[in-house]
């Protein structure tokens, strides 16, 4: 059998290394004023145009009375923007109006500007989606807690969302840190990313279940380690390899295409991160307690059945004392020793 990497004894700073990156990522966030919301969340004009020698902060400096954002697509010097104008629902017409007044305003600085894509989201629209995707994670998530349910127990089910969990705040730290936008491609990242990390998770944990019944003399922490160990081939050559082929999309493909990419990047690394790391710690927490409530329930046991009444005819109750806690916790450990021998 191969060497068993500990990976248990630094599980403690692991954990906390999350949660500052975590802490780290939405405090950033909230900093900069909460996330870019793309126009999938928030009602208003979107356009891609196309303009010749100019910069972003011309841009900027043009378009700025009108409240609108811009960013630069693609390589630069290419010339193309996207300028993103929110809508408030104040103005009747307002896709009309206000892509006339961009390129009124940017004709006027510029001279030749060439539209290249409109696009326009209502409030009421806007407002549906939102909901809808926040709906639909914590479904799947909901949906995901129960199958693990099913297929093991409750508390690798527990361990499972926590890693989806401490996946989902990482990302969307990382997205909002980095200003990235947010659209429904986005969202479809972070539930690909949540079926990646959830298959990583399983394999381990299947690991676990198998190696319970094999190394049933081992602690849970001893049991874990191994598992990991033995499946940490497996998990490294798939998440190299997806690594491989989204790494190739975001490097030959701009816009929405190349966010998507660089969210599953992110995504692919923390998911093998969080199966190992949080999933398999959250695991050994929650089979400890476990282990301790069965143990304080057989003890109970043994305190209840020390007291022995007799109730005969015209007699006192009579009471024997209660047998020493220790000498009944070495009964058990004897007679759990013999079942190990006859089997």
């Amino acid at each position: 059998m191969r060497a068993v990497i500990h990976f248990s004894k630094v599980r403690g700073l692991m954990i906390l290394i999350s949660v500052a990156i975590i802490a780290a990522g939405w405090v950033t966030t909230f900093s900069r004023g909460g996330f870019n919301l793309g126009i999938d969340f928030q009602a208003g004009l979107s356009m891609s145009v196309s303009v010749a020698d100019t910069d972003v902060p011309a841009m900027r400096d043009v378009l700025g009375p009108l409240g609108a954002q811009v960013q630069r697509l693609g390589r630069d010097g290419a010339g193309q923007y996207s300028i993103r104008i929110g809508d408030d629902g104040t103005v009747e017409d307002f896709q009309r109006e206000a892509s006339g007044q961009i390129l009124e305003a940017l004709r006027g600085e510029f001279g030749s500007v060439e539209s290249l894509e409109t696009a326009y989201v209502g409030p009421r629209f806007s407002r549906d989606l939102t909901q809808q995707a926040v709906f639909l994670t914590i479904f799947a998530l909901a949906l995901i807690l129960l199958y693990i349910w099913f297929r093991f127990r409750f508390g690798y089910a527990i361990s499972a969302i926590a890693a989806l969990v401490h996946d989902v705040l990482f990302m969307l730290g990382f997205i909002g840190a980095l200003q990235l936008e947010v659209t429904t491609a986005t969202i479809a990242a972070v539930l690909t990313i949540i079926g990646y990390s959830l298959n990583d998770t399983i394999v381990i944990f299947d690991r676990v279940r198998e190696n319970e019944t094999l190394l049933r003399d081992s602690s849970i922490i001893a049991i874990a380690d191994t598992s990991i160990t033995q499946s940490l081939s497996r998990t490294l050559i798939t998440s190299l390899t997806t690594l491989l082929a989204v790494a190739a999309i975001f490097v030959f493909t701009t816009g929405a295409i190349q966010l998507f990419a660089l969210n599953l990047i992110v995504g692919v690394v923390v998911g093998t991160y969080s199966s190992i790391f949080v999933a398999a710690p959250a695991l050994i927490l929650a089979q400890q307690r476990a282990q301790t409530r069965r143990k304080n329930k057989e003890m109970e046991r043994y305190r209840r059945g020390s007291v022995v009444r007799e109730n005969a005819p015209g007699e006192p109750a009579k009471v024997t004392p209660p047998v020493d806690v220790e000498a009944a916790k070495r009964a058990v450990a004897q007679q759990r020793a013999a079942r190990k021998k006859k089997r």
